[in-house]
């Protein structure tokens, strides 16, 4: 196993024990044993080892004020750890830069307010939108007296698979489309902002989200996220929750992938040459610390905490729901610039970028049926 908090010539994760590790392991083989082996195997890849170099990346200090950083719940960018990987220019990987408690107010924006319409999510096409307008309120007592019981109803929280945000991705036909749009949230968009700037895109606009909901018998797909009509701007990941391995592919499915934790906190940047590499999240494991949610999720937002931050204080009956959901669960949101900058969608929908492979998440339950939008 490399660390990359200890490989890089600077430290570790900032504020917590949910940092990042990238592990080298021999080509042909899965980052662990026995399980998604399939998902894994259709990268093809040879028998040699993989000899992975990480290294510290620079970000822009000065892009991102201290007050901005704090209004977006994250530590002054000076104090972030950030690191790419030899070979993958364009990858940037920032171990847990959020200040202590800000995490709790992105996971409950995750299950509370942005499934709520008009934002569009996988339940829409088997409910009617009465049924789904306030998934947060037919669940939340479902879930604070959820046991361990296997056999026990899930919640319609539980069933919650993606979210999408902004201008809405069309899982049929791979598009986005200028009549498919609801405002982007403003909170989600101000942090984005802030993450893309230190990261050297200063003029990167919050167009779309993906937020995708997993399980421990959840996964997604080797895909590459190429439907935006602008590849020049960023993909920006944040991951809250339980841990999961993520593969960092090539330009093409045989090339070998890297593997790597995401924890709780991690944000993920994928730029430049790394923009269009194929990627996926074969398995999401349970918390590597033995406690039923990671350390940096216990701490709640300080009661002093100023205002004229996006970050809100949570309730503790809130956070009792979302910490009960997050014992078995992970939350990512995907955040992207989908136009160019000045310009519109093109006229003609047929100019319109489609993607090779479809944005999806499959079920251990459903392997053997194609996946699609409604998994």
């Amino acid at each position: 196993m490399l660390s990359a908090a200890s490989s890089a010539s600077t430290g570790g994760a900032t504020g917590s024990t949910c940092g990042a590790s990238l592990t080298s392991r021999p080509r042909g083989t899965s980052c662990w044993s026995g399980t998604r082996s399939r998902e894994i195997s259709r990268f093809r890849i040879g028998r040699k080892f993989c000899k992975i170099k990480v290294v510290s990346s620079q970000l822009s200090i000065s892009s991102v004020s201290d007050q901005d950083a704090y209004r977006a719940g994250l530590e002054p960018v000076r104090q972030w750890k950030a690191y790419s990987l030899d070979g993958y220019p364009g990858f940037i990987f920032i171990p847990n830069p959020f200040l202590p408690g800000c995490q709790r107010h992105w996971v409950k924006q995750c299950l509370k307010l942005y499934p709520q319409k008009p934002n569009v999510c996988n339940l829409d096409r088997h409910m009617t939108a009465e049924e789904t307008t306030d998934l947060w309120g037919q669940s939340k007592e479902q879930l604070r007296r959820k046991n361990s019981s296997k056999g026990e109803p899930k919640s319609l929280l539980e069933k919650l698979r993606w979210v999408t945000l902004g201008y809405h991705y069309n899982w049929d036909n791979k598009k986005y489309s200028a009549d498919h749009y609801t405002p982007f949230p403003s909170d989600l968009a101000f942090l984005s902002k802030q993450v893309a700037a230190a990261c050297g895109f200063q003029s990167f606009k919050a167009e779309a989200g993906i937020l995708n909901y997993y399980h421990f018998d959840s996964s997604l797909g080797i895909h590459v996220d190429e439907s935006e009509l602008d590849h020049s701007h960023p993909l920006l990941s944040f991951s809250f929750g339980q841990s999961s391995i993520f593969l960092l592919g090539g330009l093409k499915r045989e090339e070998a992938p890297t593997a790597m934790f995401m924890h709780s906190g991690d944000i993920m940047v994928m730029s430049g040459f790394s923009r269009l590499l194929y990627h996926a999240v074969p398995r999401v494991l349970p918390n590597l610390e033995g406690t039923a949610l990671p350390s940096c999720l216990e701490l709640a937002l300080p009661s002093d905490f100023p205002d004229g931050s996006v970050i809100e204080h949570s309730s503790e009956e809130d956070w009792q729901v979302c910490a009960k959901y997050l014992q078995t669960s992970r939350i990512n949101m995907t955040v992207r610039q989908v136009l160019p900058d000045g310009q519109s969608f093109p006229e003609d929908s047929e100019q319109t970028a489609v993607s090779k492979d479809s944005y999806h998440q499959v079920d251990s339950k459903a392997k053997r049926h194609k996946p699609n939008a409604d998994s």
